[in-house]
Parts: structure tokens; sequence; C-alpha cells
């Protein structure tokens, strides 16, 4: 049985529309640009806080993010949130709880990969503090 409170709640186009730009790293001014030329950073802002979209504004944004329409017509957060918090609690729970089920074992020990890493870096240092010095000495 559906909720009705999910039935008659209206999906916020714009807010969406903000998420999933976020999400791609789009900046407002990069989407008015592909917009075209009468949008701006200003009217980007404003149609993200437009709870309804109109339909061919939402086709052009959603082929801008390389996203389904349906995403941008359809997509609740807290529906979202619900959904996968109740997979979490229901499903995962003594997957997340046993350590013989969730046991996680790195191919490589996290201590070498440090030690190399700051091997590289002494090794750039050394060559900047030669390279500094070689320029002092032309002076």
């Amino acid at each position: 049985m559906i909720d009705t409170d999910m039935q008659n709640k209206k999906i916020h186009h714009g807010r969406n529309i903000k998420r999933f730009r976020e999400m791609m790293g789009i900046k407002q001014e990069a989407m008015a640009f592909e917009l075209g030329e009468d949008w701006n950073q200003k009217k980007v802002s404003l149609l993200e806080q437009k709870e309804s979209v109109e339909s061919d504004i939402v086709k052009q944004v959603a082929k801008i993010l390389k996203i389904p329409v349906e995403a941008i017509e359809s997509f609740d957060e807290e529906q979202a949130v619900n959904v996968i918090a109740n997979t979490i609690n229901n499903n995962d729970h003594a997957t997340m709880t046993n350590p013989a089920v969730f046991n996680y074992q790195p191919s490589f020990n996290p201590i070498d990969k440090m030690v190399e890493l700051y091997e590289r870096m002494l090794e750039q240092q050394r060559e900047m503090i030669e390279k500094l010095e070689t320029l002092i000495d032309k002076k």
C-alpha cells in the first residue's frame, strides 16, 4: 500500500537539477552557457529554486547533465534515504556487525605505502633544493 503523503508530495525539480549539477561538478555559469545565450548564472540559480520546471527545460538540462529526464522529474531524496536506511537496517545489519562477514583485508601494507610516499616526497624535495642551489650559484 502506498502512503498517501508520498502520493501527494511534489517532487522539487529545481532542487533535483541543482543536486545532479553539483554531483557532476558543473558550475551554474557552465550550465547557463550550455543552455544558450539568454541564460546566465542568476537565471540558473532561479531555475534551481523552482519547484516545477517546464518539461522542455528539464529535457535540455537532462541532456546537458547526461542523465535521464526521469531522474529530475522523479527523484525524491527523502524516499531514497528511507529506502537506503531500510535496506541497511534490514539486510546488512548482520554483515556490518559480524566481523567474520565484514572483513576487509587490503592486498597491500598501508605502512609500506606511507613509506613509499614519504620517500618520493623527500626525493622531490632534494631535487628542488639542488635546483635552487644551482640557481643561487649562477647569480
